[in-house]
C-alpha cells in the first residue's frame, strides 16, 4: 500500500495534540480570598478538577475523536494498493465481443468475464479521468464516448452483447483507438479478448497499449462443415467434425432429419484432425441438423443445419449463338438450369422470379430484360458500360484484397487473345484488370447486379483451365444471390437476399427462435426486386415465405452455421503484438501498472465513526428523551378514572 499525497499526514501532527489539549485544558476561575474552606470543599474539588494539564482519564469521546481525525486525514492521503490495471487519464476500452467470447470455461461466458474485467477498469479511472467503450469483432460498435460518468460507462459496457459474425478483426477498433489517443495526453488503450483476433499491420498506436486475456481451457470439437445436395435417389449429405484443441476428443455426432433422430457416429479425433460423415437421406427431407452430444467449452458450433434444394433450382437465360463452354460449364453448377435463346431474340416477356439471371454471349440487344445480367465478349456499348476498341494480347491482372469473385481462383496461367476495351461506369468495381483496360468487372447498378466479362472465350485457354468452373461458380453465386444449394448456406451477419416478382405484396421471415418479421413493418426490405433481411446473426434456419395478398406462393429455407475456425480455435493468447509509437509492440500488462484507490471507503468508515461520536455526545439527551417517550406511553395507557 502507498500513498497519493503522503503530505497530508501531517495534518494529524496539528489537529492530533489540539483535540487532546481540549481535553487537559479546563476553564481558569478568579481568585477570592475567603473566611474559611470549611463550606468551599465542595467548590475546592472542582476547581481542582478543573485545573490545566490534569491526567487524563478515560473518554470514549476523546477516542471516538481521535480516530475519526486519523480516518480523515488518512482518506486526504489518498492509500492505494498497486494492482494490474490502466493508468493513463483517458481510457480507451476495446471489448471483443466475438462468437469465441461465447465459451464457457470463464463462468459464466468470456464476455461476461471480460464485462467484469472492464467494470474494474473503470474504477481504477483517477478522479476526473474519462473513458470511451468500444465493441470490436463483428460488426464495430461504440455505446459510449470520452465520458467521466462511470454509471453510463457500466450501462455501456453491459448491454454489450455477443456477436456470431464478422470475425475477430480488430483493425477497426484500432484505427479508431489511434485516432483518438492522438488527441489526448495521457491516452491509454485496454484490449480484454481472447487474443483470437486479427491485428492490422499498418496502424502504429500513439499510446501505451495493454492486453488482458480472458480463457482458460484450449478444449473445443465443432462441426466445422454441412452440405446437402440433390443425388439421383435422394439427397446427399455431408457432415465434418474438427477437433480444435490439444487433446484427443470423443464425441457423439447425431444426424436429426426433420426433427426426428436419424442415426449417430462415434467419433474419437486427434488434435487437429477432422472426421468426415456421408449419408444418403430421402428427397423429401427439408432439414437436417447435426449435433455433438455432450458439452464444451464453446456450444455454438456444436450444431449445424443444411436445407433442402431439391426444387430450388434458379432459371439462366443464356443468349449465345452456341457456346459448348458455357454450357457445359453451367451444367456442372448445381442449382442451376439454363435455357437458351438464339441471339436473334429482342423482346423477353418472363418475370424477374421467372428468369432471374440472362447471359448475353457476344451480343448485346437494344431492350435488356429485367433481371441480373451478365455480358461475355459484348460487341457493342450499353446503358452499364462503353465499348471502345479491342486490347490484343492483355496481360490478366487480379485486383488486390479479399475478393470473393476470385475466391479460389488462380489467373495466373490464362492467355487471351484479344479482348473488347471497354469503360464500365461508376457502378463497377474491377475485378480483372491489364494495361488496356479491365477485363472483367461486377457491380449494383439501382438494385440490378451486372458483370462484364471483356473476352470470348473461345479467344482464350480459361474454359480448359480449372479456374474456369470456380470462376463461374462464384459470378452466379454473386447473380442469383439466395438460390441454390450453396446460396442457402450462409454465415452469421451475411444479409439474407432474394429476387422476388412484383407481384409479390410481402415477405415474411421466421428466424430460429420462432419469431416472425414482415416488410409490412419494415424489417425485411424489398428494392429493386430484391427481398433483403440483414439481421442474421442468430444461427439456425430462416424460412423466407413470399406472399401475394393472403395467399403463400413460395416458401425458401437458409441455415446459418458457424463455419469459422478462428473462432473455434478457443486457446487464448497470453500476448498480442501491437506496434505503438514508443517502439513498443508487447501488450502484456505487468503487475503494478495501476493504483486501485480506497480512500472512499475510509472515508465512509469515517462517517459512521462521526455518527457514533454524535450519538455518544448525545446520550444524556437521548437518554432524556427515551425516558419522556415511555412517561407519556405510560400514562396513555392508563384506564380514565370515572
Amino acid at each position: 500500500m502507498s500513498l497519493i499525497s503522503p503530505l497530508a499526514l501531517l495534518a494529524a501532527a496539528v489537529i492530533g495534540p489540539l483535540i487532546v489539549a481540549m481535553y487537559l485544558l479546563k476553564l481558569r476561575r478568579e481568585e477570592r480570598p475567603v473566611s474559611s474552606t470549611f463550606l468551599w470543599q465542595r467548590m475546592v474539588r472542582d476547581v481542582e478538577a478543573n485545573a490545566p494539564w490534569q491526567k487524563l482519564r478515560r473518554s470514549l469521546l476523546l477516542l471516538l475523536q481521535l480516530l475519526l481525525m486519523l480516518l480523515l486525514v488518512f482518506a486526504l492521503a489518498r492509500p492505494f494498493l498497486a494492482a494490474q490495471g490502466i493508468s493513463g487519464r483517458n481510457l480507451i476500452l476495446i471489448i471483443d465481443h466475438s462468437a469465441s467470447m461465447s465459451a464457457t470455461d470463464e463462468p459464466p461466458t468470456r464476455l461476461q468475464a471480460a464485462k467484469a474485467r472492464a467494470y474494474q477498469l473503470i474504477d481504477q479511472l483517477p478522479d476526473g479521468g474519462r473513458a470511451t467503450v468500444i465493441a470490436a469483432g463483428g460488426r464495430m460498435a461504440v455505446p459510449a464516448a470520452a465520458t467521466a460518468d462511470r454509471r453510463e460507462l457500466r450501462r455501456a459496457i453491459e448491454q454489450i452483447q455477443p456477436s456470431n459474425g464478422g470475425g475477430s478483426d480488430l483493425a477497426p477498433a484500432l484505427t479508431l483507438a489511434a485516432a483518438l489517443a492522438a488527441r489526448e495526453e495521457d491516452s491509454e488503450v485496454a484490449i480484454i479478448s481472447d487474443g483470437n483476433v486479427t491485428l492490422p499491420t499498418n496502424v502504429r498506436v500513439p499510446a501505451r497499449v495493454s492486453y488482458f486475456p480472458i480463457g482458460r481451457t484450449t478444449e473445443n470439437m465443432a462441426i466445422s462443415a454441412i452440405a446437402l445436395q440433390p443425388a439421383t435417389s435422394g439427397q446427399t449429405l455431408f457432415v465434418q467434425a474438427t477437433n480444435y484443441g490439444q487433446a484427443v476428443a470423443s464425441r457423439r455426432l447425431d444426424l436429426y432429419l426433420d426433427g426426428a433422430l436419424f442415426n449417430a457416429y462415434n467419433l474419437s479425433l486427434d488434435p487437429g484432425r477432422e472426421q468426415s460423415i456421408i449419408a444418403e437421406i430421402p428427397a423429401q427431407v427439408q432439414v437436417v441438423e447435426a449435433r455433438l452430444a455432450g458439452d464444451d467449452a464453446l456450444p455454438a458450433d456444436d450444431r449445424a443445419f443444411a436445407v433442402s434444394s431439391v426444387g430450388e433450382a434458379v432459371t439462366v437465360r443464356v443468349v449465345t449463338p452456341g457456346n459448348r463452354f458455357l454450357e457445359t460449364g453451367l451444367s456442372l453448377l448445381p442449382g442451376i438450369r439454363t435455357t437458351s435463346v438464339p441471339t436473334s431474340t429482342t423482346t423477353f416477356s418472363e418475370t424477374v422470379a421467372q428468369v432471374p439471371v440472362t447471359i448475353f454471349d457476344g451480343v448485346v440487344p437494344a431492350e435488356l430484360p429485367p433481371g441480373n445480367l451478365f455480358f461475355i465478349n459484348p460487341v457493342r456499348s450499353s446503358p452499364y458500360f462503353s465499348v471502345t476498341g479491342t486490347i490484343e494480347f492483355p496481360l490478366l491482372r487480379p485486383s488486390g484484397g479479399q475478393e470473393p469473385i476470385l475466391r479460389n481462383v488462380s489467373l495466373s496461367e490464362v492467355s487471351v487473345l484479344k479482348a473488347a476495351r471497354i469503360v464500365p461506369g461508376s457502378w463497377g468495381r474491377v475485378v480483372v484488370d491489364s494495361d488496356g483496360g479491365p477485363l472483367l468487372v461486377v457491380g449494383e447498378r439501382e438494385g440490378r447486379r451486372v458483370a462484364v466479362l471483356a473476352f470470348d472465350l473461345h479467344e482464350s485457354d480459361l474454359p480448359l483451365q480449372i479456374a474456369f468452373p470456380l470462376l463461374l461458380s462464384n459470378l452466379m453465386n454473386f447473380l442469383a444471390p439466395g438460390s441454390g444449394a450453396e446460396a442457402a448456406q450462409l454465415l452469421p451477419g451475411q444479409p439474407l437476399s432474394r429476387q422476388v416478382d412484383e407481384a409479390i405484396s410481402e415477405v415474411r421471415v421466421t428466424r430460429p427462435d420462432g419469431r416472425t418479421v414482415s416488410s409490412r413493418t419494415g424489417e425485411v426490405q424489398i428494392q429493386a426486386g430484391q427481398a433483403i433481411y440483414a439481421d442474421t446473426d442468430a444461427l439456425g434456419v430462416y424460412l423466407v415465405e413470399e406472399r401475394a395478398g393472403e395467399q403463400v406462393v413460395g416458401r425458401h429455407r437458409y441455415a446459418i452455421n458457424l463455419f469459422a475456425p478462428a473462432e473455434s480455435h478457443i486457446a487464448a493468447q497470453r500476448d498480442l503484438s501491437v506496434p505503438q509509437t514508443s517502439g513498443a509492440s508487447s501488450t502484456v500488462s505487468r503487475e503494478r501498472d495501476s493504483r486501485q484507490e480506497f480512500w472512499r471507503w475510509v472515508a465512509l468508515v469515517a462517517l459512521i465513526v462521526l455518527v457514533v461520536e454524535w450519538l455518544v455526545y448525545q446520550r444524556n439527551g437521548l437518554a432524556y428523551l427515551r425516558e419522556r417517550w415511555r412517561q407519556r406511553r405510560s400514562t396513555g395507557s392508563r384506564p380514565a378514572r370515572s
